[in-house]
């Protein structure tokens, strides 16, 4: 098996886990976890379809990654915010 085979098959198990976990109610879709687990799995499977040379899924799965990390950076930064109006340090 080669580099980017396992890459991706990594990426997009780690993508499916976090879609069944959404799906089936263990993970929310604004949860740190979930958020994390799609940047994660968009990254290695962009960086796989790099690998390999086939730019749709590059730009598909680098647009996934971008967008799942900025979601994520909003809800860090955006909770950090919350907890220091409320008192909670």
């Amino acid at each position: 098996m080669s580099f980017s085979t396992i890459i991706g098959s990594l990426g997009v198990s780690i993508l499916l886990i976090a879609f069944f976990c959404n799906l089936f109610k263990f993970l929310s879709q604004d949860s740190t976890l979930y958020m994390l687990l799609n940047v994660i799995g968009a990254c290695l499977s962009g960086y796989a379809s790099y690998l390999i040379h086939f730019m749709p899924f590059v730009i598909l799965e680098g647009t996934w990654g971008i967008v799942a990390a900025l979601a994520l950076f909003k809800k860090m930064t955006s909770h950090g915010g919350n907890a220091s109006k409320s008192g909670i340090s």
